[in-house]
């Protein structure tokens, strides 16, 4: 019908979240290493439960699979590279706009990871959140975009309408 819109499918849904993802990670990661200089200022509490620092992290979530070698560095970017190509064909079929969002954020996530990897050998995280001695975990946007991504997935199927029986 001539004058309609049309909602954007759920793939270009997903490559928007991906490349907003993205864009907001890097944009971060350079304003706080080379704009504010976050190396030379840590830790800056934000609140008595969060502070920014510089934690360069070789491995993935927590540290878990440290690659400090050029082989397990590599090996780590490819990994990212696969995971988000085998997503990107996922998000090509998503059926909903939620399913396109929660992949577009994962990507997105993956994607600045990855770029970490290939520019400092490690990826840049600086928000630790903490109470009293108990420390959590020191992450970056890219990481909260995989983590709300996969909370997307796993959640969607119960934001779905009921279907009439």
């Amino acid at each position: 019908m001539p004058g309609s819109k049309r909602a954007a499918p759920p793939r270009a849904f997903g490559a928007f979240a991906a490349l907003a993802v993205f864009a907001l990670d890097q944009a971060n990661k350079l304003w706080l290493i080379y704009g504010y200089h976050i190396g030379a200022r840590q830790p800056v509490r934000l609140t008595p439960f969060l502070d920014l620092v510089l934690a360069k992290n070789s491995g993935i979530s927590y540290s878990l699979l440290s690659a400090h070698g050029a082989v397990g560095r590599w090996s780590l970017f490819a990994l990212a590279i696969v995971a988000t190509a085998l997503l990107s064909a996922w998000l090509w079929h998503a059926g909903t706009r939620a399913t396109g969002l929660g992949l577009g954020l994962i990507m997105g996530g993956a994607l600045g990871n990855a770029c970490d990897r290939l520019v400092y050998g490690y990826v840049a995280d600086f928000y630790h959140f903490h109470v009293g001695r108990f420390s959590w975990y020191v992450f970056n946007l890219a990481d909260v975009g995989i983590c709300a991504g996969v909370a997307l997935l796993l959640f969607e199927p119960f934001l779905r309408p009921a279907k009439n029986a």
